[in-house]
């Protein structure tokens, strides 16, 4: 089976991104701003801003339970599917990631190169 996602180099390095002290940084990929947190030494990737009402999810926190909490309205989102986990409703938007020899890739949906 063919890989159905459209892979893009974001890093050389995980050392070289911009990391803040709450485990996650902010990256453009091909004019697109995408949020990354590492926890646990897994590597997510997900939307930007929260789907609620905006607010920068790198500028929140992650919990106890590996959930991505935004900043203004304290909704939590499950990191690897986007699920809102504290009952809203909402979904976050996110990304498949992989490492190769210790760069760092983002997939994103071939064809529609959907965000």
């Amino acid at each position: 089976m063919r890989d159905e996602l459209h892979w893009v180099k974001i890093a050389d390095h995980i050392a070289s991104l911009n990391w803040q002290e709450n485990g996650m940084c902010i990256v453009t990929v091909e004019g697109k701003t995408v949020t990354l947190a590492r926890n646990e030494d897994v590597l997510f990737a997900f939307a930007h801003k929260c789907p609620h009402a905006g607010g920068i999810m790198a500028h929140g926190y992650m919990d106890a339970a590996g959930n991505v909490v935004c900043p203004l309205h304290r909704y939590r989102f499950n990191m690897a599917n986007g699920r809102n986990t504290s009952g809203e409703g909402y979904y976050l938007k996110t990304y498949a990631t992989r490492m190769i020899d210790g760069a760092i890739f983002i997939g994103f949906k071939k064809g529609l190169f959907s965000f």
